[in-house]
């Protein structure tokens, strides 16, 4: 068996050979040269560099030194890293026909079973275009207000916890997001903090995104795997298998289908596609297409937009003066004797701002999604070779000083008068034919926690032994998604006669 594992090995090193050598070549023959980058080795180029944790950091040190249009190269993938905004839109969202495929990865993709998930189907899959007409149908910007009263409904959920037990907000604040996605996909009720469903799909979605924002040698060497799990460095089958029996997509779907069959349920995304006007019944493909978006919907406005709520809680306790005039904002709306609604959002634009400056400040997803490209291309010099990763460095762009002066500094205004600076949405939310397709209802659901949240409450820092604020530092941690590293803080009602009206 050992002889048999080290031809395989020995197979697999001769294989990326040939190709690196062929690249190598084939780059050599062409007139352009790749974009500038690190050393690299022979073999294995610039594997031995690329960062473990949180690589958004070290790729916008990396453009400090090689330019905002870099290269590296792992094996036989190159990938190049877009490091400015101008960058990431010409070639992403003007060139989307050609950048909007996936890299297809042994571990994501077949090992755990994920090729089909909407983040993962390739551009030329049918369920491409499947899948995006059915989620657009579903979330775009006329669409998304029909779920208002869910997210009305929550957000008072939101404020009787954070009036109770102030000190738990990001439990509350993991409960709310969950509580409207999921009654969105499956028309699920949750009905208290450490909810069954919540707490199962939430824990496998942050465990494996943990997880599998790894590297792993098998998506270099395909042929790995085949070689046994007990086999040393062969971890990764183990967790591929872990991954794929955890069924996070199955386990609320078939909750959700067994209620239509007994007809008690909730309209929702699944009733409305599972059960279509016209009667007839979906095959087995039609419904794996179902639970596919049904999952996305989850995995893409859960996390994320948890991420987005703490990252504001936090900014509110190191600038109390953008709070101050946010609250007076909405007093002049509301004379703190109403709730503000959906409708306010247009005179409020001092919220929205907020909101934008939270995302560019804090990107909930740093790196976004690797795009590939799907033949050769150039830009501004560079060559760009077919089969190319794509990494838009959304966290190097939000604080790309062409577009926005004084990056690292907190500031809603330069979102507003008549020349503000360029909205982060185009950023955040993805590019091209990738782009977020809830987006629409993202924004709608932070703005109403947002704006609520500052009606009612006073978010204050936390107080030392000696009675003195204590201001957080700025840490984050994640995988694909970033988080705020926990911190405490005190959060005072400062309406009260609002919160009675929620039976506080």
């Amino acid at each position: 068996m050992s002889s048999l594992l080290t031809e395989i090995f020995g197979a697999a090193i001769a294989v990326t050979l040939v190709l690196a050598i062929t690249k190598y070549w084939h780059g050599r023959f062409t007139k352009l040269p790749l974009p500038p980058g690190p050393p690299q080795k022979w073999i294995s180029g610039n594997l031995q560099q690329l960062p473990k944790f949180q690589p958004w950091f070290t790729y916008a040190e990396w453009s400090k030194v090689y330019g905002p249009i870099f290269h590296f190269r792992a094996f036989t993938i190159n990938t190049i890293v877009l490091n400015n905004g101008k960058a990431a839109l010409d070639l992403l969202e003007s060139r989307s026909s050609i950048y909007s495929d996936r890299q297809t990865s042994v571990m994501l993709d077949i090992l755990a079973g994920r090729q089909l998930s909407v983040s993962r189907v390739k551009f030329d899959h049918p369920r491409f275009r499947t899948y995006r007409r059915m989620l657009n149908s579903a979330l775009n910007r006329e669409a998304a207000k029909a779920y208002q009263d869910i997210q009305t409904e929550e957000v008072h959920t939101l404020l009787r916890g954070l009036a109770k037990t102030p000190q738990e907000f990001l439990v509350l604040l993991r409960r709310n997001a969950g509580a409207v996605t999921l009654k969105l996909a499956y028309g699920y009720q949750v009905t208290s903090n450490n909810d069954e469903f919540v707490s199962q799909v939430d824990n496998a979605f942050i465990y494996f995104g943990k997880k599998m924002s790894r590297l792993f040698l098998v998506d270099f060497f395909p042929i790995l795997r085949f070689v046994p799990s007990w086999f040393p460095g062969a971890e990764f089958k183990t967790i591929a298998k872990e991954f794929k029996d955890a069924k996070v997509d199955d386990y609320p779907f078939q909750w959700a289908r067994s209620r239509m069959k007994s007809g008690d349920f909730e309209e929702s995304f699944t009733s409305r596609f599972l059960l279509p006007e016209d009667g007839r019944v979906l095959t087995e493909e039609e419904e794996d297409i179902v639970k596919f978006c049904d999952a996305g919907i989850y995995a893409g406005g859960a996390d994320t937009t948890v991420s987005v709520m703490t990252t504001f809680i936090f900014l509110m306790v190191r600038h109390p003066e953008v709070m101050k005039k946010a609250q007076a904002d909405i007093d002049r709306i509301t004379n703190k004797e109403r709730f503000p609604n959906f409708g306010d959002q247009e005179l409020l634009p001092y919220i929205t701002a907020i909101i934008k400056e939270v995302q560019r400040w804090a990107p909930t997803a740093p790196l976004g999604v690797p795009h590939r490209v799907i033949q050769d291309d150039e830009y501004n010099g560079f060559r760009i070779p077919k089969g190319s990763t794509i990494i838009a460095n959304i966290w190097a762009i939000t604080r790309d000083t062409d577009i926005y002066p004084n990056p690292e500094v907190f500031d809603p205004q330069r979102h507003l008068g008549d020349h503000p600076q360029a909205n982060p949405f185009k950023f955040v939310y993805g590019f091209g034919r990738r782009i977020c397709p809830g987006a629409h209802f993202a924004e709608q659901s932070l703005f109403l926690n947002i704006v609520s949240i500052l009606a009612v409450f006073d978010i204050l820092p936390e107080l030392d032994s000696s009675g003195k604020p204590v201001e957080p530092p700025v840490e984050f941690t994640g995988g694909i998604t970033a988080h705020i590293k926990p911190f405490e803080c005190r959060i005072v009602p400062r309406v009260p006669q609002l919160l009675e009206t929620l039976g506080i």
